[in-house]
C-alpha cells in the first residue's frame, strides 16, 4: 500500500535519458500542459497523480495515456471555495477512502477531495497551516510540513492540532531546526525524512528523538556530490536508500545507507535545459513499484519517468 515497500536493488541504474509522461507542451492551462508542478504520487496502476502549481488544480495521467490528463481536483480558477485550490504544492493518495489529500498552500489549509466520479469539492482537514509537503505512514498518520513555523506536525486524520515531531526548536540550522522545511517520507519505522531546503541538507527524525540526523548534504550550498543546492522530492527504498531531487543541481542523486558522505547522480547533472537527459528545476520524485523513477521538471512543465534497467 505504501510507496516505501518499493524493493530497489543496491546496484540498480535507470536510463538516462527520460520519457515524458505528462506535459511538455509548455506551460499552460490545457489538459496537454502544466504550469510549474510541484509534488506528485504515483498509483498502483501508474497513474500519475500531480499538484499542478499555478493551475491551481490536481491533475492525473493514465498509464500510456500522454496525450491528455484528467483534473481530478480545482482546475476552477484560482480562489478559497470548496471546489478551489490556490496554489498547490503536494498531493496524496489514501486508498482507505479512496481520496486525495492536498497541501493547499495559500490557502493555508489542507483538503481532502473524494476520487469517486462526479466530485466537485473537496473538505478542509486542517486549517490555518503554512504547508507545503505531505506524507502518510502505515498506520494513516498525516505529516505535514510548516515552512513558517519551520516544522513538522503529525495528525490523526481528522485531528485539528496535531503533534511536533521534527523541528522544535524555531528557524535554524540546528540538528533540532530547519529552514524551509519542503518534502515529507515517512518509512515504516516512522523515521521522518525532510528535505530542510534553505540548510541545503536532508533531514532525519527518528520517532522520539530529540534532535534530527543530518543524511545528506549539509557541507554548505554547491555541486560536489557531498553537496546539495535547495533540495526538494525525496523518497526512500526498502533498503534505506535516500533519493533526492536536488533540484538547482538539475539531478537526481542517490545516498546509501552505509554511506552518508556522498551521493551519487543517477540521472540529470547534465546542466539546465529540457533535453531527455537534463532538468530545470527538478521538484517532486517518486517511485512506481516496479522501480521506474518520475521527477517534476518544474521550469520544463512536464512529468519524466526513467525507466528501471533490469539486471541482466
Amino acid at each position: 500500500m505504501f510507496s516505501s515497500l518499493v524493493n530497489i536493488p543496491a546496484s540498480a541504474k535507470w536510463a538516462q535519458n527520460g520519457v515524458t509522461v505528462a506535459g511538455g507542451h509548455g506551460s499552460g492551462g490545457a489538459t496537454n500542459q502544466l504550469s510549474y508542478p510541484h509534488g506528485l504520487v504515483i498509483d498502483d496502476d501508474q497513474t500519475v497523480v500531480i499538484a499542478d502549481y499555478w493551475n491551481h488544480r490536481i491533475i492525473q495521467w493514465k498509464n500510456g495515456d500522454t496525450k491528455n490528463g484528467q483534473v481530478v481536483a480545482g482546475g476552477k480558477g484560482r480562489g478559497n471555495g470548496l471546489h478551489q485550490l490556490d496554489h498547490p504544492t503536494d498531493v496524496l493518495i489514501d486508498k482507505e477512502t479512496d481520496s486525495l489529500i492536498i497541501c493547499d498552500q495559500e490557502n493555508q489549509r489542507i483538503v481532502r477531495w473524494s476520487r469517486r466520479r462526479g466530485t466537485t469539492q473537496g473538505e478542509i482537514l486542517i486549517g490555518n497551516i503554512d504547508c507545503l509537503g505531505l506524507a502518510m505512514d502505515e498506520q494513516r498518520y498525516l505529516y505535514v510540513s510548516d515552512w513558517k513555523k519551520g516544522e513538522v506536525r503529525r495528525y490523526q486524520l481528522g485531528e485539528k492540532n496535531g503533534t511536533l515531531v521534527a523541528g522544535d526548536n524555531g528557524q535554524g540550522d540546528g540538528l533540532n531546526q530547519f529552514n524551509k522545511p519542503h518534502y515529507l517520507f515517512v518509512d515504516r519505522q516512522q523515521n521522518v525524512y525532510v528535505s530542510d531546503k534553505n540548510n541545503h541538507r536532508v533531514m532525519k527524525r527518528a520517532k522520539g528523538a530529540k534532535e534530527g540526523i543530518v543524511v545528506a548534504g549539509g557541507q554548505g550550498v554547491g555541486s560536489a556530490l557531498t553537496q546539495l543546492n535547495h533540495p526538494n522530492g525525496l523518497f526512500v527504498d526498502t533498503l534505506g536508500t535516500l533519493y533526492v531531487a536536488d533540484t538547482w543541481n538539475h539531478r537526481v542523486i542517490r545516498w546509501t545507507r552505509g554511506d552518508r558522505k556522498q551521493g551519487t547522480v543517477i540521472v540529470g547533472g547534465n546542466g539546465p535545459g529540457a533535453g531527455a537527459n537534463q532538468f530545470r528545476n527538478p521538484h517532486g520524485l517518486s517511485f512506481d513499484r516496479h522501480g521506474n523513477l518520475y521527477v517534476v521538471d518544474n521550469d520544463n512543465d512536464r512529468v519524466q519517468r526513467f525507466s528501471i534497467e533490469k539486471d541482466l
